[in-house]
C-alpha cells in the first residue's frame, strides 16, 4: 500500500488525527479531499472516513461502529485509526438494504461471510439470497392478507356503527359537531 496515494476524503480532527509516513521519516496527516483533488467514488484507492459514510448513508457514526462489532465491517487500522476502503464502503450499502427488507443482523453476516476472499462464494451467496427472498415474500404476503382482512373487518364494524348511529337520529356522534349539538336541542 503506497501511502502517499492513499487519501481519506473527510476531515480528520486534530486530536488523535491520522498520519501517515510518506518515507522520509516524518508523520504527515492523512489529506482530506477538501484539500485535495476528488477521488472518484470508484478509484479503487479511495478511502472513506467514518463521518463520510455515516452522512452519505444518513446513520451515525455509532451505527458504523455497531456494524463493526457485530463483525459485519473490519475496516483496516491505518496508525491507529480506521479508513474505509471501497469494499467496506460497498458492504456497508448492502447491510443497509438487507435490514431494510427485513433481514436479521445474523443473516447479514451468514450472507456476506459467504463471499470469499475474492468473491469464489457468489453462488453460494446467490442460493441464500434466493431462500431467504423467497422466505421473506412468503412472510410479507401473509402478513399482507391479515392486514386486508382487518381492514375488511374494521370497514364492517365502522359501517355497523354508522348505520346504528344514522338509525337513532345521532347522526355524526363522536365527529365535531357531531351529537353534542344534537344533545344541546
Amino acid at each position: 500500500m503506497r501511502s502517499g496515494r492513499h487519501r481519506v476524503s473527510s476531515e480528520v480532527p486534530q486530536a488523535g488525527a491520522q498520519h501517515r509516513d510518506d518515507g522520509t521519516g516524518q508523520d504527515k496527516p492523512l489529506k482530506s479531499a477538501s484539500k485535495t483533488a476528488p477521488l472518484s467514488q470508484f478509484d479503487p484507492e479511495r478511502l472513506y472516513g467514518i463521518a463520510e459514510l455515516a452522512e452519505e448513508f444518513g446513520i451515525s457514526t455509532r451505527a458504523i461502529r455497531f456494524y463493526e462489532a457485530k463483525d459485519l465491517l473490519a475496516p483496516p487500522r491505518v496508525n491507529n485509526g480506521r479508513v474505509y476502503t471501497r469494499r467496506e464502503r460497498a458492504r456497508l450499502k448492502l447491510i443497509l438494504r438487507a435490514k431494510s427488507i427485513g433481514f436479521s443482523l445474523a443473516e447479514i453476516k451468514q450472507y456476506l461471510d459467504l463471499y470469499g476472499d475474492r468473491g469464489e462464494g457468489r453462488p453460494l451467496q446467490a442460493d441464500f439470497l434466493a431462500e431467504r427472498s423467497g422466505a421473506l415474500i412468503a412472510e410479507l404476503e401473509e402478513k399482507q392478507a391479515n392486514i386486508a382482512a382487518t381492514l375488511r373487518e374494521l370497514r364492517v364494524i365502522r359501517g355497523e356503527c354508522l348505520q346504528y348511529l344514522n338509525g337513532n337520529g345521532t347522526a355524526g356522534a363522536g365527529t365535531k359537531g357531531g351529537a353534542s349539538n344534537k344533545t344541546r336541542q
